[in-house]
């Protein structure tokens, strides 16, 4: 008998082991197959100078929403009611984005030069009348900023970018001096830091915010004839002496002013654009950034792609990383900015992985007035559009300055 119910309980066993195999091979050549059925044609987000066609579809609502009052208030109402900077930062990423779509496609200047405009004057504003805390999180209130007057990289840099990349696709005399105005202001910050970086937030300096300010700056050099280039190599010198993880060899996120104690290693959700802003300054080192942070962050479950926020997958999730979704630890924001880094370094094999996961997870919304993602928000779609339209002004401004 005690045979008997050995005997019966192998077969069961093996009848179960054999069912879960057959169940993760159904489900591994089932995914290997929807895989294929989410592709996109590469010409749909992928162009050398017009504006490729999911652009226009993301573009086309953004523009209707800058130009709805009601539209308008009800989407930044939502997002500020979550996070202050998500308003700034989709303010900025599609400024950045029109610039680059005027450069692209010049008959398009008569249309999107307005709606910048609006933008930045109203953004501008809004800084004037209730101080930089208006954009910033509410901890930015808890302690002093170590440089005084208080004033914080993140919004000097993305508002100085905005004014720089608005003067590239047409100059304007007022915006001529507010943008030098705020270059001489994150130069004089930035020299006074140790390792030549200015706060975002008090004792924090946010590598993402920085790398954005040195773009501001070049893009200053080339519209003015100015040249920083001595400070961009000592920038960079100090960057490779004490801003590399030096497990992964990336740079780090977040540390103080000092730049010796690190709150924030590698993360996906600044490195990726970091290397998109240091190709104005270094392109072989934005390179190799890029291809180490693919290295480490990149991940991909059958064929769809995706980025952890933290190398190897590991960490917890914060408010740049959004969610992170547990087993396979896919980080929204490490993803979402992974699209500008994988279409900077024109990564085309893993921007099709990417795509794949955005037609499947992000439940994408066709209407005639243009596209919207049900999973993200006005910044999250302002950041791939600014995926899908960069290049032209980086190219400008590197071309520029090889002829000068």
């Amino acid at each position: 008998t005690d045979l008997q119910e050995n005997l019966m309980k192998k077969l069961f066993y093996c009848k179960v082991c054999r069912g879960i195999f057959a169940l993760t091979l159904a489900a591994v050549l089932w995914f290997s197959v929807v895989a294929r059925l989410f592709d996109q044609p590469e010409e749909n987000y992928l162009s050398a100078d017009r504006i490729a066609p999911l652009g226009r579809a993301i573009a086309a609502r953004h523009i209707r929403f800058w130009t709805d009052p009601e539209l308008r208030r009800l989407e930044l109402e939502k997002m500020r009611s979550r996070n202050a900077e998500w308003d700034f930062m989709a303010r900025c990423f599609f400024v950045w984005s029109l610039a680059n779509m005027g450069l692209r496609e010049p008959s398009l200047k008569a249309e999107v030069l307005p709606v910048m405009d609006t933008i930045i004057d109203e953004t501008i504003r809004l800084e004037k009348e209730h101080g930089i805390h208006f954009f910033l999180m509410p901890y930015g209130k808890y302690s002093e900023f170590k440089m005084q007057p208080p004033r914080s990289i993140f919004i000097d840099g993305e508002i100085g970018l905005m004014l720089g990349l608005r003067r590239l696709l047409e100059d304007k005399a007022e915006y001529r001096d507010l943008h030098r105005e705020r270059i001489e202001v994150m130069l004089d910050r930035m020299q006074k830091g140790a390792v030549l970086c200015a706060e975002s937030y008090p004792d924090e300096c946010w590598l993402f915010c920085n790398s954005i300010g040195l773009a501001a700056i070049k893009v200053g050099d080339y519209l003015d004839g100015t040249d920083h280039s001595e400070f961009f190599a000592r920038w960079l010198t100090s960057a490779r002496a004490n801003l590399l993880d030096k497990e992964t060899g990336i740079l780090v996120s977040a540390y103080d002013l000092s730049g010796k104690n690190v709150s924030d290693g590698p993360e996906g959700s600044t490195i990726w654009l970091v290397t998109h802003c240091l190709q104005l300054i270094d392109p072989e080192f934005a390179k190799e950034q890029y291809w180490l942070a693919r290295k480490h962050l990149k991940a991909d479950f059958l064929g769809f792609g995706y980025a952890y926020e933290w190398p190897g997958g590991k960490g917890h999730d914060d408010v740049d990383s959004g969610p992170i979704l547990p087993l396979i630890n896919l980080s929204a924001g490490s993803t979402g900015l992974a699209f500008l880094g994988a279409a900077s370094f024109d990564d085309k094999e893993y921007l099709k992985q990417l795509y794949r996961s955005l037609e499947m997870g992000a439940f994408p919304v066709r209407a005639p007035e243009g596209i919207r993602y049900c999973a993200s928000n006005a910044v999250g779609d302002a950041v791939l559009l600014y995926s899908i339209t960069q290049g032209p002004a980086w190219r400008r401004i590197m071309q520029g300055g090889a002829e000068k």
